[in-house]
């Protein structure tokens, strides 16, 4: 082949290659600062809608309440109290509603109801294009956890990894004080505290500090968007991740997923949350606890790797800043997590 016949057969692959300026910019801005959007003063407008499972309008009264206690407004989307089957009206609903919310300039924060399943059903149908413009409060856990890793990763948007509507304790007073800790943990995130947790130490836990973005969320969530556009991103980052109701080999295979798929290799830190285990039926043993799960996909690396934080399907759930620096500080005593931006 003449050399000219070759250049003008390889040029046209080569070319759609972005130049290395450009790859180098692209790895600079995944470690650039996020993007904080404006924190909420009294008066400001909270949007409540369910983007995932079913809720009725008197499930979400306590949050209501509570929220307009701290001096916000509320305003209830068409999505609560609907209902098709598991899901808080249909897919075309969900998304209509959600749609409105990011578009309303009004609105300055969105609440999950609920969580349950959904998000990933309309996740790519959502037009984010003036959420970019003009960025605002996303909070929620569990199947939230879409909205948290679709939007740091491709938009370096920060978001609330927080409880939603419905565990807003309907007596605030016969509430125990871990439950009126962890909702008014919410309170500080949207107002702008920055936020610092302090916890014990499990006796697995690897020593060390860390400083990076906070990512994470729900485990089974995290692996169901490997390969997306949503696919979450950990390099430089503290990891944190939590889940409920899956048995132990069901844990291990995600964080092989974690493993093999590169997530747990550039990582600053761990941080491994609440985890309600499913007893096997058949009364086989998997034969590894959580902490050799986790300890045994991390042998090797030299970053700090923490257990029973407090975040997940459990009472003590505190609010955390998705996108946002902390540092994270593992002692043989009391562990800490704190922002640092």
């Amino acid at each position: 082949m003449k050399r000219k016949d070759f250049l003008s057969s390889v040029l046209p692959a080569t070319a759609l290659l972005p130049p290395l300026s450009s790859l180098a910019s692209t790895i600079e801005d995944e470690n650039a600062l996020a993007v904080i959007p404006p924190y909420l003063k009294k008066g400001d407008l909270v949007g409540i809608c369910s983007p995932a499972g079913y809720i009725t309008v008197e499930e979400i009264q306590p949050a209501i309440l509570k929220l307009k206690e701290w001096g916000f407004t509320v305003k209830i989307g068409n999505t609560v109290g609907k209902k098709d089957f598991t899901f808080g009206g249909t897919d075309e609903e969900r998304t209509k509603d959600l749609q409105e919310m990011l578009d309303d300039k009004n609105i300055k924060a969105i609440l999950c109801a609920r969580g349950g399943y959904g998000v990933i059903r309309i996740i790519d149908s959502i037009d984010f294009t003036q959420f970019i413009q003009k960025p605002k409060w996303i909070l929620g856990f569990s199947d939230a956890t879409v909205f948290h890793s679709h939007i740091n990763k491709n938009f370096g948007i920060a978001s609330i990894h927080s409880k939603m509507c419905n565990s807003f304790p309907a007596d605030w007073f016969a509430a125990d004080a871990v439950q009126r800790e962890t909702i008014d943990s919410i309170r500080k995130c949207i107002s702008g505290e920055k936020m610092q947790y302090e916890f014990s130490a499990n006796t697995n836990n690897k020593m060390g500090m860390a400083e990076g973005k906070l990512t994470g969320g729900n485990l089974k969530t995290i692996e169901s968007l490997a390969g997306s556009k949503s696919d979450i991103h950990t390099a430089g980052k503290i990891l944190f991740v939590e889940d409920t109701g899956e048995y132990l080999y069901s844990i291990d295979r995600m964080f092989w997923n974690l493993k093999r798929s590169g997530k747990l290799n550039r990582l600053k830190g761990l941080i491994i949350g609440g985890f309600k285990n499913k007893k096997d039926d058949e009364g086989d043993e998997f034969g590894k606890t959580l902490e050799e799960i986790v300890l045994e996909k991390t042998k090797g690396s030299d970053y700090p790797v923490c257990f029973d934080f407090p975040v997940g399907h459990q009472k003590n759930n505190v609010a955390l800043k998705c996108g946002i620096k902390h540092q994270l500080i593992v002692n043989t005593a009391v562990c800490t997590l704190k922002e640092t931006r």
